[in-house]
């Protein structure tokens, strides 16, 4: 019709552009807001700092008591004590068979003579031991079994298969305190798992609770904005910034927070490590745990949003 207003549709590459520029735009708008009211915003993203230091905290206690605990795991030794009067010729057949197991590592030959003189060196009674007429520990085959196969359960299956040998008369695996160590470290792990879940729980709850607060604070604004017809993803957009910004800004004051704490102590475990002649050094979040962290962070941040502003945005009409 002459006259009338044409409409010109705009191309799919600008449209395209000013997406982004829109999402830029509500990006940098309400870092701005959040940098206009410092002392609530530090408040609320010190408070998830905090929540999130904590899991970080007892991540890290876990990382390096596995470090210290490795190498106890190895210590699951298969003693094999072998009959009175074998020859050498017996004995050393015994080992070569024994060295064959797939589940064996080393496999260490103790002599009686050799049993018998340590014992003296051990236990201080090295003159009353002088007046024995015979010799009365038997000669021992010490099986250090792979790393694949020193678990509790493997290490006992190994003592099984070993006892089955003709040579030997008794074997014994000193493995309680190795299952009693491995069901504490199972009770942390489930203990610290349980107290992420609560703790992460509560960055939803501050995240999603501050961003109804500042819904209710623009309700003016968010009807006034209907009225004119902006959608609901518009109106909803600033604030599931809000909530990344907040996941964001809490993760890296958790991740300052959990180094600080590694730093301050890194001394103190130097000087125990070197108690014991230990070179153990306490190890911080890598690089991974670290993006992991603040990824995670955002995620629950914008989550926590994503939620609040469609419950409370909803039920804002003009």
């Amino acid at each position: 019709m002459k006259g009338s207003p044409r409409i010109t549709k705009v191309p799919i590459h600008k449209r395209f552009v000013m997406f982004w520029v829109n999402h830029f735009q509500h990006a940098v708008g309400t870092l701005g807001e959040l940098w206009r009211t410092p002392m609530a915003s530090l408040m609320t993203m010190a408070v998830l700092g905090v929540s999130l230091a904590l899991p970080a905290s007892f991540h890290l206690l876990l990382k390096n008591a596995e470090r210290v605990t490795a190498s106890w795991d190895n210590a699951a030794e298969v003693n094999l004590y072998l009959h009175q009067g074998l020859n050498d010729k017996t004995t050393q057949n015994l080992i070569k068979r024994i060295s064959l197991y797939p589940e064996v590592e080393t496999v260490t030959y103790i002599s009686q003579s050799q049993a018998l003189r340590e014992f003296k060196e051990m236990s201080g009674f090295g003159n009353a031991l002088d007046f024995l007429e015979s010799n009365p520990l038997p000669a021992t085959v010490q099986v250090t079994p792979t790393e694949q196969h020193s678990s509790p359960a493997a290490a006992k299956l190994l003592l099984v298969k070993l006892q089955r040998e003709k040579e030997v008369e008794q074997g014994k695996l000193d493995i309680e305190w190795l299952e009693r160590l491995h069901g504490i470290i199972t009770l942390v792990v489930d203990s610290v798992v349980a107290v992420a879940f609560l703790l992460l729980s509560s960055v939803l709850l501050i995240v999603g609770n501050t961003i109804r607060l500042n819904i209710l604070n623009r309700r003016d604004e968010i009807e006034v904005m209907k009225l004119v017809g902006a959608t609901d993803a518009f109106i909803q957009r600033p604030f599931l910034y809000t909530g990344l910004w907040y996941g964001i800004i809490g993760g890296m004051i958790g991740w300052l927070l959990t180094s600080s704490m590694v730093l301050w102590m890194e001394s103190t475990v130097k000087q125990v490590a070197g108690l014991y002649q230990s070179d153990f050094r306490l190890l911080g979040l890598s690089l991974s745990e670290f993006v992991f962290m603040i990824l995670l962070s955002a995620v629950l941040g914008l989550l926590a949003s994503y939620v609040s502003v469609k419950r409370h945005i909803r039920l804002i009409e003009p």
